[in-house]
């Protein structure tokens, strides 16, 4: 047996001593996947061993402990010094001609005369493992072609080993630097930069939900993902419906991919790709089909399978083949260690938003910007700052450490920038596009990632708190506590909280937040002006044409929120805009009446069942049927508000049934809104329409005491805790018990009043759907504990 190479085939993942992680995890792949359809390109890899004896023949297995004796890894200008100095006694050291004779003969077997391009990469012998993540610690070497090009490639990844950042981060996670040995593979090249390539996770990279697979996707070759210098393409497709033959992509962000990177005609190592912009159009497009999605998903779900954990897998198509493959597979490192433990950040004060992107972390952090324009400056960021950069590179790692935040012009969810702050447990805010430009160094901000999928930078130090739950010791109550959940973004975080399902999925915030527009304004696009249709051009970009995309996001808000809780009820509401919250709407205004009181106005039912509005009721109707019926999420049940009259009540589901949504067909359960008097005296009436009562408490006070709830002047009268409205409650409550059906309360009053909780609970009420930042409190409270 060959003591400085192996091939991929002779390698399965009990070779990380002497192979290291990556390498690894490819031969384990290519040995046991392949017959499952996993294309992994062929290779081979240097051994630790050959690293060992490469450091003894030029005696650096001496020189190199001794300058790392006097590393001061604190001080920035110390470790540079002792990096560089390390790597110059690697670079210009000798190849052992044993070595040398072994990567030849390895080369020449697999080329076999052919100038096939090679990835050259890193494969620590302590990489990709369930505890630590050294990925990017080292170099990667892109279309190399010829032996002296590979040699010479080897050689730079064994002197990245010593890179400024590769030291810090060992010393950061208490790794022995002696104990860290080094092999280099040389994989196969894809031809993705003539496609697109990315990144997989095997859960959700911001909750850790395991329901999840996450795609990231982007033009050419897969660094522009890693490095962070695109925006990718984001997917999210659910686990159970891919097992289950449903439609499972249940999410998808269109990404800018501004840049991707291709060969060029050199092979050497620095100078073998480059970077181009791409065009506008494609762009503005989503750069895989969702064919693409489904069989990467699969891949993915097979080597998790295989691996019995989840994993991090970096992805390439082959321009000339069409065919997907796994370039890479390693453990998911960052929610791994996660416990039973959860912790809520929320901001008690706002400010002005300076600039938004994506939030990586669920965190919030305040502190003075640094505006970082090279890692050479990282001296200038102290403990506490907020580093605000383009993008960062593994060589930023041993200043991010220090920062309370992070902020990029560039990047998507599993850049760099991101990965490494999941890591050290700091909020960051990546895709910003003009972060550099708009903030100020040496000001005061907040960095917010805890508002869901947008990051918020306000301005100045805002005051926030931090709550730790124990989520295995919260004690029984005769109640079910549901949640409140209009953002589709925070509903994998939301599902970590103990619940017993969604009592309130608001689809007017779905529309507001996913969309944007006015249906109307998409079935009516040819009769809009144009300033309009250059706005909903811009927010269409990726889908086919209007209707396709107000049911396609429509769908995939509700299908977020479903599948986050899979297996539990999930009550979606259909949209309760008012007339002036659609005419706030793009387009809106041409659609909308101006009333005098919208609250008691143009809203609910009634519109629903109008001839103004049955075309637009018609595309939520749509949605609502591709979740169930496409994306099999069963679970998802549908509720109707404000329903006046009972006439209102039988047209309504008589629509519905119109529609395709019949009540009972398939499971499908029917709520309706208890929250105006005549729905609670007239309780029994209504029941024969509906399979259950959610109760509206805030409409319910409001129409009873005669209140405008928008109204400051009458504020202080306001109340849900009033006698008239507990008989209205009571009515609802007892006339669902009598006849077996669901009777919850979704409103905001268990929230906001622990006694309002306390009597609803004695009432015998079935559910309560609370706000999310409320749940655990409400429910010691109604336990009789104190948390």
């Amino acid at each position: 047996m060959n003591k400085f190479i192996k091939k991929f085939s002779e390698i399965s993942i009990n070779d990380i001593e002497s192979v290291g992680g990556k390498n690894a995890s490819l031969g384990e792949m290519i040995n046991n996947l392949s017959s499952l359809g996993i294309n992994v390109p062929d290779g081979f890899a240097t051994t630790s061993y050959a690293f060992q004896e490469f450091l003894i023949a030029n005696e650096l297995d001496k020189k190199i402990p001794e300058l790392l004796k006097k590393l001061d890894v604190n001080s920035i200008s110390n470790l540079k010094k002792t990096g560089s100095k390390i790597r110059n006694l690697i670079l210009k050291a000798n190849i052992p001609p044993e070595l040398l004779k072994s990567i030849q003969e390895a080369w020449t077997n697999i080329s076999k005369n052919k100038n096939y391009s090679f990835a050259v990469r890193s494969s620590a012998t302590a990489e990709d493992l369930p505890t630590a993540s050294f990925a990017g610690q080292q170099e990667t070497y892109l279309n190399i072609v010829g032996l002296k090009a590979l040699v010479d490639a080897m050689q730079k990844v064994y002197a990245s080993l010593y890179t400024d950042r590769a030291i810090a981060y060992r010393v950061h996670k208490k790794f022995d630097h002696s104990e860290v040995s080094i092999s280099v593979g040389f994989q196969r090249m894809v031809r993705s930069d003539k496609s697109t390539s990315g990144v997989m996770f095997t859960l959700d990279t911001e909750s850790g939900s395991e329901d999840i697979i996450f795609i990231n996707a982007s033009y050419g070759l897969g660094e522009t993902i890693v490095q962070g210098s695109v925006n990718p393409d984001e997917f999210y497709v659910f686990k159970d419906g891919l097992k289950n033959n449903n439609f499972p992509i249940i999410r998808k962000n269109l990404g800018e991919k501004t840049e991707k990177m291709l060969f060029t005609n050199k092979s050497e190592a620095g100078k073998s790709v480059k970077t181009v912009k791409v065009a506008k159009h494609l762009s503005n497009q989503f750069c895989i089909s969702d064919k693409d999605v489904i069989q990467l998903a699969k891949y993915g779900s097979i080597i998790e399978e295989h691996y019995g954990k989840c994993m991090d897998i970096e992805w390439g198509k082959d321009g000339d083949d069409n065919k997907i493959y796994i370039l890479q597979a390693r453990p998911e490192t960052v929610h791994s260690s996660s416990s039973n433990k959860i912790t809520r950040f929320s901001l008690k004060e706002n400010s002005e938003i300076l600039i938004t992107g994506r939030s990586i972390g669920q965190k919030i952090g305040a502190g003075i910007t640094k505006i970082i324009d090279s890692p050479k400056n990282m001296d200038r960021v102290k403990e506490g700052d907020v580093l605000v950069a383009d993008m960062t590179d593994p060589d930023w790692e041993p200043v991010m450490k220090r920062a309370s935040g992070i902020i990029t012009n560039r990047g998507g969810r599993t850049c760099h920038a991101a990965i490494i702050a999941r890591e050290l447990g700091i909020p960051a805010i990546v895709g910003t596009n003009n972060a550099t430009n708009i903030l100020n160094s040496g000001s005061p901000v907040t960095v917010s990632c805890a508002e869901g999928e947008v990051g918020k930078v306000y301005k100045g130090k805002l005051d926030y708190e931090t709550k730790e739950y124990e989520i295995s010791k919260l004690p029984k109550i005769p109640v079910k506590i549901m949640m409140n959940v209009g953002n589709p973004d925070k509903a994998f975080s939301f599902s970590r909280i103990p619940n017993e399902g969604v009592g309130l999925a608001r689809l007017e915030f779905i529309i507001n937040k996913m969309i944007g527009i006015h249906p109307k304004a998409l079935i009516q696009y040819s009769n809009v002006d144009k300033s309009t249709k250059r706005l909903i051009d811009k927010k269409m970009y990726g889908y086919k044409d209007p209707i396709n995309f107000f049911i396609s996001k429509l769908s995939e808000g509700i299908a977020t929120i479903g599948a986050a809780f899979n297996n539990k009820p999930v009550i979606v509401r259909m949209s309760d805009f008012k007339s002036n919250e659609y005419a706030n709407l793009i387009g809106g205004k041409q659609f909308e009446p101006k009333e005098e009181n919208p609250m008691l106005g143009f809203r609910g039912a009634g519109r629903y069942v109008s001839e103004a509005f049955k075309d637009c009721f018609q595309l939520e109707c749509e949605a609502f049927k591709k979740v169930r019926n496409e994306m099999g999420l069963k679970n998802v049940q549908l509720m109707i508000p404000f329903i006046r009259t009972l006439k209102e009540a039988k047209d309504v589901i008589n629509l519905l049934e119109l529609n395709g949504l019949k009540r009972g067909k398939d499971g499908l359960k029917i709520i309706m809104m208890s929250e105006l008097p005549s729905n609670a005296l007239l309780a029994d009436s209504f029941l024969k329409y509906f399979d259950g009562m959610s109760i509206g408490s805030n409409d319910m006070t409001q129409l009873t005491l005669g209140l405008d709830r928008d109204s400051s002047l009458v504020a202080d009268v306001f109340d849900e805790r009033d006698d008239a409205v507990k008989i209205m409650l009571s009515l609802s409550i007892d006339a669902c018990l009598k006849k077996g059906k669901y009777i919850g309360i979704c409103g905001q009053g268990p929230s906001d009043h622990p006694d309002l909780a306390d009597w609803l609970l004695k009432k015998n009420i079935q559910s309560m759907s609370l706000n999310p930042d409320t749940v655990i409190d409400t429910w010691f409270k109604l336990a009789g504990e104190k948390i």
